[in-house]
């Protein structure tokens, strides 16, 4: 199956300029294929992941992905998917970005060895930001019509509410990008997300101008990803899923992915893992016939968290949700406790002894006495795994992991961290 029949077959392909000439041209020779994002922060979020996927794929099939890191149309804004005016960062915030963003790229795929995997990362700043003024409107600007400009959706859209001419020459920006990588690069195709219809086709049209309208260029959109609820994709009660660990910990991670729903899930096994189509249907099959097993979204989060984070995080992944599943927590380290209770129910007791049925109520994690004692009596409070009924249990810090934490667990799933206030 072709690359392009592929991603058809997947559901990731929303609009194509010249479906049929893209099809004809990636079968008869490698070709150079790109996709940019901008350092609008310092990390990506799932969302962003997916034309980077696409990039992955066409390498996998043996053509030559280029990333590029948008340092000078990120200093612009582009208007795509807002209905106001963006508030621009300072160059320091963009570099900075830029490099982190750079770094996260490489981590996910170089590897290391930009030989061996095809991919090269670049920054338009290097090249837009030598541009003089005068330049741009005479070698650039000439070139674009203002009435086919305001014609494109991400123009149109804003034009009640007004835009800027910052705002407004970002297509012409990213169509200068598509006409450097083309000559300099030998990129033919560009890849986006929906919204970038507009800029696409306009760095497409720029393209011929400069070079002539025989030349063999295309366009590739990619489809808004929802969920089948209708709520928008990569979002979770916490926020955005990044991948950067320090904002969304691995754990939480292979949590996202574990969690989705049945009607989801085969489509972003599609989306986010290389399996083949013999194995996305063979799970397709099981989440009709054996929806209870959910071995399609811990296929999905393995694969997901192995590909991000790595085998290592992935382990600990596993590790921290078997351990909050069987209730086993007391093998767990301090670091892989702050990554799993993040987000739980926290308490802060003082590092002094106390009755549990006392302490649970002081601590304030029970509400009254006779309550707790009720709990501890029926066998309901467990201490790092530890099942108590006597409600003259002492409590101290020498139970705590990592002389720091307990974790206090009330019925079969209301999990409790509780941290011993420094001394």
């Amino acid at each position: 199956m072709s690359i392009i029949k592929d991603l058809e077959w997947r559901g990731a392909i929303f609009q194509q300029t010249d479906a049929e000439g893209l099809e004809e041209f990636v079968s008869e020779k490698a070709i150079g294929l790109y996709c940019g994002i901008d350092p609008t922060a310092d990390s990506m979020h799932v969302g962003h992941l997916i034309p980077f996927m696409f990039l992955k794929r066409f390498q996998l099939a043996g053509h030559n992905p280029v990333i590029v890191i948008g340092g000078a149309t990120g200093s612009i804004g582009d208007p795509s998917g807002r209905t106001s005016e963006r508030s621009l960062q300072s160059m320091d915030v963009i570099f900075e970005n830029a490099n982190k963003l750079t770094k996260q790229m490489q981590q996910l795929f170089l590897k290391g060895d930009v030989d061996q995997t095809g991919f090269r990362i670049v920054n338009n700043y290097d090249w837009l930001s030598k541009i003089s003024l005068l330049d741009f409107l005479r070698d650039y600007g000439k070139h674009f019509n203002v009435n086919t400009m305001l014609s494109k959706d991400v123009v149109a859209s804003r034009l009640e509410v007004g835009i800027s001419f910052t705002e407004f020459t970002y297509q012409i920006l990213q169509s200068v990008d598509f006409h450097h990588l083309y000559k300099e690069m030998d990129v033919q195709l560009q890849i986006g997300g929906a919204d970038q219809w507009g800029n696409i086709t306009a760095g497409l049209d720029f393209i011929r101008r400069m070079e002539g309208h025989e030349v063999q260029a295309f366009g590739l959109t990619i489809p808004l990803m929802l969920k089948s609820d209708g709520t928008k994709f990569g979002k979770s009660a916490e926020g955005a899923i990044w991948l950067d660990p320090e904002k969304t910990t691995p754990y939480e991670f292979y949590q996202f992915w574990l969690n989705q729903a049945d009607e989801d899930v085969i489509k972003f096994i599609k989306y986010f893992t290389f399996l083949s189509r013999e194995e996305i249907e063979d799970l397709e099959k099981e989440v009709a016939e054996q929806p209870h097993l959910r071995r399609a979204q811990k296929t999905l989060a393995e694969e997901v968290t192995r590909f991000v984070h790595g085998d290592d995080a992935l382990n600990e992944a596993l590790q921290i949700t078997e351990a909050l599943f069987t209730g086993e927590v007391n093998n767990l380290s301090a670091t892989q406790i702050e990554e799993g209770f993040k987000n739980m129910p926290h308490f802060s007791a003082p590092r002094e002894k106390a009755s549990l049925a006392v302490w649970l109520v002081d601590i304030g994690l029970i509400e009254s006495r006779r309550q707790s004692r009720e709990f501890i009596s029926n066998g309901a409070i467990t201490l790092n795994g530890e099942k108590v009924t006597d409600v003259d249990f002492e409590v101290s810090p020498d139970l705590a992991i990592g002389e720091k934490y307990l974790i206090v667990r009330r019925g079969k799933k209301n999990y409790y961290l509780v941290t011993f206030e420094a001394e």
